[in-house]
C-alpha cells in the first residue's frame, strides 16, 4: 500500500487516539502503522508529560517500552542463542544458572527451562516486589536466585520468568543487561526533555522521564523483562523486519508464531477472544503489551504491524485510562479498515 493512501484509511484510527487523549483518560500517544512494504504513517497527539510542566507529544518522542523488552529485547536474544546452540529452550535454566535454588537440589524451580519461561509455563507468581529488599543490584540478583518462590497451581504471566531469562544471558554474557546492545533505534534510557514522562514515583521521589519506570528493572539496575527505551519509528523498523524477514532469522520467526498454549507463543501472546490486538486481526497475529501503555501487534497474514505508545500512567498509575479499550478498538478499525 502506497504510504499516501495510509492517512485516509485509517484516521478513524487516529481519531480514537485523540478522543482519548481530549476526554483525559491519556496525556498523549503516538499511533503508528507499516506494511511489509514499506508504507507507513505514524502520528502524534497530545502531551509527553503535564506535571510539573507541559511538553507536547512528537513522532520521534522515546517511551519507556515496558514489558515489549520482553519480546523485542530478550525473545530475540534467547532464540539466537538456541539457534547457535549455546543453549537448549527444553533444558532447565540450571544448566546456566547453576546456582539456581542450589541449596535444594530437589526445589521445583530448578525444573524450569526456558521454553517455559518464553511461554509463561511457569508457576511462579505474576510479579513480585523485589526492589523492597534493597537497592544492591548484585544481592538482588542472588535474592532472585535463591528466593523460595511461592509456587501457583497455575501458570500465569510472571515476569519472574523473563528476570530469569536476563540472568541467564548476563551470565552467558559475562556482561550487564545494561552493558549490552540494546538494538538498532533502542537504548536503556533516553533524554528526558525527548521522553514521555511516566509516573510521579512515590520511592523515587520524582515525575520519571527517560529513566525506567518499572520498580524491579530500576533496582536491578538493568533486566531481561523491562527498561528498554524506543520511539514509535525504531518499533515499526522492528516489526516491519520480521514481516519482511530481514530483522530475524527464519527460525526465530517460527518460533514466535508457534502457539505454546492457548494464548501465549515463544515471548508473544497470539490472536484470542478478547486479546489486546482486537477482534478483527487474523489468526496469524502476534502481539504485545507493557504496563507504561505501550504495544505492538503484527498480523504475518495481512503483512500489517501496528504500535500504540502512550504515557497513559502519567502522571499515577491508579486512575482508569481506559487503556484496555483503546488498544481493541484501535486494533479493530486498522483490521476492519
Amino acid at each position: 500500500m502506497a504510504t499516501n493512501e495510509l492517512p485516509h484509511r485509517f484516521g478513524p484510527a487516529f481519531a480514537v487516539l485523540a478522543q482519548s487523549v481530549e476526554t483525559g483518560r491519556i496525556p498523549g500517544g503516538v499511533l503508528g502503522i507499516v506494511d511489509k512494504g514499506g508504507g507507513r504513517i505514524t502520528r502524534s497527539i497530545g502531551l509527553a508529560q503535564r506535571v510539573p510542566h507541559e511538553r507536547a507529544m512528537r513522532d520521534d518522542t522515546w517511551f519507556d517500552l515496558a514489558s515489549l523488552t520482553k519480546v523485542i529485547f530478550t525473545t530475540p536474544r534467547i532464540l539466537a542463542l538456541a539457534e547457535a546452540g549455546t543453549i537448549h529452550l527444553d533444558a532447565p535454566l540450571t544448566s546456566v544458572l547453576a546456582d539456581l535454588r542450589q541449596y535444594d537440589p530437589n526445589a521445583w524451580e530448578r525444573q524450569v527451562t526456558f521454553r517455559q519461561c518464553l511461554g509463561h509455563q511457569t508457576p511462579f507468581p505474576a510479579v513480585e516486589p523485589v526492589y523492597t529488599y534493597g537497592r544492591d543490584p548484585d544481592l538482588l540478583r542472588t535474592f532472585v536466585l535463591q528466593r523460595e518462590w511461592r509456587k501457583l497451581a497455575q501458570p500465569v504471566y510472571s515476569d519472574i520468568n523473563f528476570i530469569l531469562l536476563g540472568l541467564a544471558m548476563e551470565r552467558l554474557s559475562g556482561r550487564s543487561i545494561r552493558d549490552m546492545d540494546a538494538g538498532a533505534g533502542f537504548a536503556f534510557s533516553a533524554d528526558p526533555d525527548r521522553s514521555a514522562a511516566t509516573e510521579d514515583c512515590t520511592w523515587r521521589h520524582r515525575v520519571l522521564s527517560g529513566e525506567v519506570h518499572d520498580d524491579n528493572c530500576s533496582a536491578l539496575q538493568g533486566a531481561g523483562h523491562a527498561g528498554l527505551f524506543g520511539t514509535a519509528a525504531s518499533v515499526l523498523d522492528f516489526a516491519q523486519g520480521l514481516l519482511d524477514g530481514s530483522g530475524a532469522s527464519r527460525e526465530t520467526i517460527k518460533l514466535i508464531r508457534t502457539p505454546l498454549s492457548d494464548k501465549r507463543t515463544h515471548g508473544w501472546e497470539h490472536a484470542y477472544n478478547g486479546w489486546s490486538g482486537g477482534d478483527h486481526c487474523s489468526p496469524e497475529t502476534i502481539g504485545h503489551t507493557g504496563f507504561t501503555g505501550t504495544g505492538l501487534w503484527i498480523d504475518f497474514e495481512s503483512g500489517r504491524a501496528w504500535t500504540l505508545l502512550t504515557n497513559r500512567i502519567h502522571p499515577t498509575r491508579h486512575f482508569d485510562s481506559g487503556i484496555v479499550d483503546l488498544r481493541r478498538q484501535t486494533g479493530d478499525i486498522i483490521n476492519g479498515a
